[in-house]
């Protein structure tokens, strides 16, 4: 993971861009025990089913994404990895924009960061789904740098659909999402390269308002 914004492209230009397998119930004790070397494995991504849906819960509520595998093999699967693996709870939304996104992604757990650093996805061939409001595509630095950070469109935002390829969207609780805190605004807001180095320690001590996922699970 680099230090630097990972964001679509298309921000660039209006924003400053600042620098083997195991039985279910052993790993879920590995998990318990060792969650950073749970994270830390050479497949990085699970075959995830054709269509899942994700409970959120959050600091200001609960709200649910609908995930379609077609519309982004690799990145579903990365999606699918993390979340049975619980790399979403308690991370924050660190960059809030509102009417435009909101992006989260970022461990508060420097080591499990560090752990990640280099487990890039290929790039997904974007479809023909549209980032509209309500769709969660991964952020990126470019090609080829999609790693575990999200968005979420808060508007229709078409200038993204060249390079984005949603991995799904909201179905309930929108509100919750646009009612997420964008108080710090971007500029300068949360430096990625400190949440990298510091973690959660460094949002809570410099940025305590930020909404956070309590948890994240994947709905039977």
């Amino acid at each position: 993971m680099t230090a630097g914004r990972l964001v679509p492209r298309s921000f660039i230009s209006r924003h400053r861009v600042h620098s083997a397998w195991v039985p279910f119930a052993f790993g879920a004790l590995l998990l318990a025990i060792f969650p950073s070397c749970a994270l830390d494995t050479p497949r990085s991504v699970e075959r995830a089913p054709e269509n899942f849906r994700v409970r959120f819960e959050t600091s200001r509520g609960p709200f649910v994404m609908q995930i379609n595998r077609a519309w982004s093999p690799f990145g579903v699967d990365r999606f699918y990895y993390l979340v049975r693996r619980g790399f979403y709870d308690d991370t924050r939304f660190f960059r809030v924009i509102p009417g435009y996104i909101a992006q989260f992604g970022m461990s508060g757990d420097p080591q499990i960061t560090s752990a990640w650093r280099q487990k890039i996805i290929p790039d997904d061939t974007v479809k023909h789904e549209s980032n509209t409001r309500g769709r969660v595509a991964f952020a990126s630095a470019g090609p080829h740098s999609r790693i575990t950070q999200l968005f979420i469109n808060l508007r229709n935002n078409p200038s993204f659909d060249e390079n984005f390829a949603p991995i799904g969207e909201i179905v309930e609780g929108m509100s919750v999402v646009d009612s997420l805190w964008s108080g710090y605004g971007d500029h300068p807001g949360p430096d990625q390269g400190r949440i990298v180095a510091e973690g959660n320690q460094y949002l809570l001590r410099e940025f305590p308002k930020l909404d956070y996922i309590k948890t994240a699970q994947i709905l039977r």
